[in-house]
């Protein structure tokens, strides 16, 4: 969740100021304070792509292949340095996880249309399990409270009215569409999921001083930078993410894996000389990912 770091509305200012400054994008607007934040982004900008993965863990952006060029295909791998943690993770929370996966598919399918129109990957979604376990009637001893664990300030800054008994971090699909927001603008700032999601739980700022103090924008690197708290976040988002897909994605991988997969799609069909159609759409796509 955004941690007391985000609770003062000057230090969110502050934050969305220093995502604008590090993007570069243009389209990025700082909110003030207090002031509903909207999403300036086109539904196709690159870098929020909606790259699938089936049940296999292959791209659906692959053309139908035979069982040995499946056998042979790029799927994305658990990192080394996540393993144990992840292994570990699920072996002791896993029958926990079964029920709250038992009873995901309404907010789950809720959270999946309002990521899709904000073009984010699907899989965020089991950030909301990391968060409040899908129960939106927590209340960390911080303050922050909803299906994703909002500070006060930092729910006004995406819209939500919080006030008396009017607290719409409660609502799901308000509080969806406030952190559909904060993730577009995390991601605008990192170009990177990891990072991403690092931030949503330290706030930006403790992510671009990791990255100073590292020298890397690579997570795997600049982790020991960051507080065992924000590292764990990751690393159990990576968990659920196993737990609930039993494979990883996009929102798993920082962006250097992102385009090493990228490159190993692209050289797979090069080598198994699949049609050329089918070839340029995913080049298309792969560009897209890359930016």
């Amino acid at each position: 969740m955004l941690k007391t770091k985000l609770h003062k509305a000057g230090f969110i200012i502050t934050s969305f100021m220093l995502m604008a400054a590090a993007s570069g994008n243009k389209d990025i607007r700082v909110p003030a304070a207090g002031a509903p934040v909207t999403r300036t982004f086109p539904v196709d900008s690159p870098g929020l792509s909606r790259h699938i993965f089936d049940t296999a863990g292959l791209c659906t952006c692959l053309p139908e292949m035979t069982p040995t060029e499946k056998e042979s295909a790029p799927r994305i791998r658990l990192q080394e340095q996540a393993r144990d943690f992840v292994e570990a993770h699920i072996k002791e929370n896993g029958p926990y996880y079964g029920k709250i996966k038992a009873k995901s598919i309404p907010v789950f399918s809720m959270v999946d249309k309002v990521f899709s129109e904000y073009s984010l990957p699907r899989e965020l979604k089991y950030l909301a399990v990391v968060e409040s376990k899908l129960d939106n009637r927590i209340t960390s001893s911080a303050g922050a409270a909803g299906l994703w664990q909002f500070m006060p300030s930092a729910a006004r800054s995406f819209g939500l009215k919080v006030s008396g008994k009017n607290d719409e971090r409660r609502n799901n699909y308000k509080s969806t569409v406030a952190a559909a927001k904060c993730l577009v603008y995390l991601h605008g700032m990192f170009d990177d999921w990891l990072l991403t999601l690092a931030a949503y739980n330290s706030g930006p700022a403790k992510v671009i001083s990791a990255i100073k103090k590292s020298g890397s924008r690579d997570f795997w690197v600049l982790q020991r930078y960051l507080s065992p708290e924000t590292r764990k976040h990751v690393k159990k988002f990576i968990s659920v993410h196993y737990f609930f897909e039993g494979h990883g994605s996009l929102a798993t991988l920082t962006k250097a894996e992102t385009d090493a997969h990228t490159r190993a799609v692209s050289d797979f069909i090069a080598r198994t000389q699949l049609p050329s159609s089918n070839s340029d759409s995913l080049q298309v796509l792969a560009e897209t990912i890359r930016k």
